[in-house]
């Protein structure tokens, strides 16, 4: 076995592999960049090595570099975790000159299986059911709009070394097929160094399925069932879950022998995924295969109890694989979402800055990870594990040089349910500030009832949130709830001020018992009695709720029972009263007397500036270009300029017709939210 090896990436990937090491005696090195000088992943290894600026293609992706520090450390073996150089042949080659190990396939299955034409072709020949599509290369706009017409709308624009999402588009007609060929390609060119393109047509109402397959350079291979990754934003998984609602063991049992037969028809040795699209008669057919760990590989984990990354780095020392298809058992379910440095109030737009605060929720083991000592998390077991793969910290940065994914969240419990309720709950107790992110809205999809009946496609997020993401409006019932607890609070904190009042003037303050509790303009009279084991509050139509928990001034999440049930609230006071969040809603509390209820009813709202004339830079980001000029006539839906960040591009466009009358912002500038870009007549 292997005594010291490289992990050729960063975040929180490299510090998953580096737990798996670190178990199995394995010594580690992390690379890091200008901007990762200070991460996690580097605190965990045991060596670390710089390797140059913050962009990747300066640091990450120079297989120079990388190799130096493979040479400086003496690393034995290289894990490349995914994205950067995971499915790049020639640096798995360089390895090989080398004489260090690569944990992942041989060089051919590499070259045959990540290259989405050429695995298509191998696909075809093994009598895979395939997607129509153009296989060859396309020279130029000209020639995608050509391929797309003849396809027949809508297609699939691809990146060939393509993944994760990167420089694929969507195309309906010439003009987006134009568009995004050309985005596609830019985009290729920046995330994997190759700008080659395909295009296949796009199926309709499709959900995303893929096979998780592991294979050792001694003929054996096995599937470990199959993750649902059907909902997605711009071809980026956002929410996992194993196994499918949507399959039957018919279906997995075909769909998991032909994905060995095909990563066995390359002599694939590795943990790898085979990709398919699934039409509502579960018909399949193969999309991909990434020869690489998946991002959501630990929902695999957690129900099968295999460690992937531990076996990926016995299959690279040249051991069997120690199970067999009969050994392999579904136990349970389990779900992943996908945390991003992301506003999702701002069009999922990327977000850097710092943690001020980052508290996820503790983790636990239980199932088939605690079963058989594969991983354990740090509360007792129970009936419910929490996971969270993470590379970031508390008073860290965000930058804007990389992939906007911060952790990943996962639940495992019994029964499909439980697993939805437990991360229902784990999403309500995390805590991230400083930047925005995406925890309403992971929270508003738990919630979802087509998620909950397992009846989404990969259109769930443009068909159930066509508008965008605006929040969630909590029903009645959570309403009077949250007034309760706001209620509670209040409580707790008007008792605290009667002390300090009786300990400094000899007498105690009277605490009032009728309040009326202000959840965003709603008002709700509130009647509240307390004593030592919780507070009850009485609603003005007699509804009751009894309020127990050891929430203390200055916590800043409430864990208790309002009603009998369980609730996890964010909690935060702020000017005129107090922040609560909960199940992906955001609102501001007030309690107050009943004449300053009165009062607050006659206080005007405050309208927010008019900012309809202007074109303000929705995230931070750099000017890649500038489609107008000042004077120039716009159109509705016209594209002014692109701004790139964390690696993708984003086009912004006219929201209706007008007249440039000035331009702020030049081609090469970095821009910080809310920067005025345009102004318009």
């Amino acid at each position: 076995m292997f005594k010291k090896i490289l992990i050729a990436n960063r975040g929180e990937i490299a510090c998953r592999v580096i737990k798996t090491a670190r178990k199995m005696g394995i010594r580690t090195v992390a690379i890091y960049s200008d901007a990762d000088r200070h991460a996690l992943h580097v605190r965990m290894a045991d060596e670390a090595v710089h390797i140059g600026p913050a962009p990747a293609n300066q640091s990450y992706i120079v297989i120079d570099k990388v190799m130096e520090a493979i040479r400086a450390t003496g690393a034995e073996a290289v894990h490349p975790g995914y994205g950067f150089l995971s499915e790049n042949a020639k640096f798995a080659e360089a390895l090989e000159a080398e004489g260090v190990a690569f944990i992942g396939p041989p060089v051919g299955a590499i070259e045959a299986m990540g290259d989405k034409i050429t695995s298509k072709k191998i696909a075809q020949e093994a009598d895979v059911s395939t997607v129509p599509g153009y296989m060859g290369l396309i020279a130029d706009a000209d020639e995608a709009v050509k391929i797309s017409g003849e396809i027949g709308y809508p297609v699939m624009i691809k990146a060939s070394a393509g993944g994760g999402g990167k420089g694929m588009r969507i195309a309906s007609d010439d003009d987006e097929a134009r568009e995004g060929f050309q985005s596609s390609k830019n985009e290729a060119a920046s995330s994997f160094g190759d700008d080659r393109i395909f295009i296949e047509k796009f199926v309709t109402q499709p959900r995303h399925i893929e096979i998780q397959v592991l294979c050792d350079s001694h003929g054996n291979g096995i599937y470990l069932g199959e993750r649902e990754c059907s909902i997605q934003r711009r071809n980026q998984k956002v929410v996992e879950e194993a196994p499918s609602p949507f399959l039957d063991e018919e279906t997995r049992k075909a769909m998991g022998e032909q994905a060995v037969a095909l990563a066995q028809a390359v002599d694939y040795a590795s943990a790898g995924t085979v990709e398919f699209i699934v039409d509502g008669d579960r018909n399949f057919y193969f999309l991909e295969m990434n020869t690489r760990l998946q991002v959501e590989h630990p929902v695999t984990e957690l129900i099968t109890g295999v460690d992937l990354v531990e076996q990926m780095i016995r299959v690279a020392a040249g051991e069997k694989l120690s199970l067999t298809q009969e050994d392999v058992k579904l136990t349970g379910w389990a779900v992943e979402n996908r945390l991003y440095a992301e506003d999702p109030y701002r069009g999922f737009l990327p977000s850097i800055g710092r943690l001020t605060r980052y508290r996820p929720p503790m983790e636990q083991a239980a199932g088939p990870l605690q079963e058989t000592g594969k991983w354990q998390g740090d509360a007792p077991a129970g009936d419910v594990a929490i996971r969270n793969d993470t590379g970031v910290f508390e008073g860290g940065e965000i930058s804007m040089y990389y992939d906007p994914m911060i952790a990943k969240l996962c639940t495992w419990a019994p029964s499909r349910a439980e697993a939805i309720e437990a991360m229902r709950n784990a999403l309500d107790a995390f805590e991230v500030e400083g930047i925005g992110h995406n925890l309403p809205f992971l929270a508003a999809v738990m919630d979802h009832p087509v998620f909950i009946a397992g009846e989404m496609t990969t259109a769930f997020i443009e068909e159930q949130f066509p508008d965008g993401f605006e929040g969630v409006t909590p029903d009645e019932a959570t309403v009077q709830k949250l007034a309760a607890v706001a209620a509670h609070m209040k409580m707790l904190k008007e008792e605290r001020a009667a002390q300090i009042s009786g300990a400094m003037a000899n007498h105690r303050r009277r605490v009032e018992p009728d309040w009326v509790a202000f959840i965003g303009r709603e008002a709700i009279p509130v009647h509240i009695e307390h004593d030592g084991d919780g507070t009850r509050v009485r609603l003005l139509d007699g509804t009751e709720f009894e309020v127990k928990s050891d929430w203390r001034l200055g916590d800043s999440v409430f864990r208790g029972q309002v009603g009998g049930e369980r609730m996890i609230v964010k909690t935060e006071f702020i000017r005129g009263g107090a922040r609560l969040r909960y199940r992906g809603a955001d609102m501001k509390v007030a309690v107050r007397t009943p004449r300053q209820a009165e009062l607050q009813a006659m206080m005007p709202v405050k309208l927010p500036p008019d900012t309809s004339r202007l074109l303000l830079c929705p995230m931070p980001g750099l000017v890649v270009k500038l489609a107008v000029e000042t004077g120039q006539e716009v159109q509705e839906g016209q594209a002014l300029c692109t701004i790139e960040a964390m690696k993708m591009e984003n086009i912004l466009r006219a929201e209706r017709k007008g007249v440039v009358a000035r331009i702020n912002a030049g081609e090469g500038d970095s821009l910080a939210v809310d920067d005025v870009i345009m102004e318009f007549e």
